[in-house]
């Protein structure tokens, strides 16, 4: 599975609670918006994370 920052953003904004991670970790990390989403992919999404369905699910919508 590929990030793709369109679909990270999109699957972050109809979720609170990774919208909420990815603040805490923009702020504890002290990381750019941009860094700390892709921080956050790693941590929840890739490679069997608890939000891999959501994301691929958007797939759709970005092809």
């Amino acid at each position: 599975m590929k990030y793709f920052k369109p679909q990270m953003q999109q699957l972050v904004k109809d979720n609170r609670e990774l919208h909420d991670r990815l603040k805490e970790l923009m702020a504890d990390m002290d990381l750019q918006k941009n860094y700390a989403l892709k921080a956050l992919y790693h941590a929840e999404v890739a490679d069997g994370g608890r939000y891999q369905q959501d994301y691929q699910a958007l797939d759709h919508l970005f092809k």
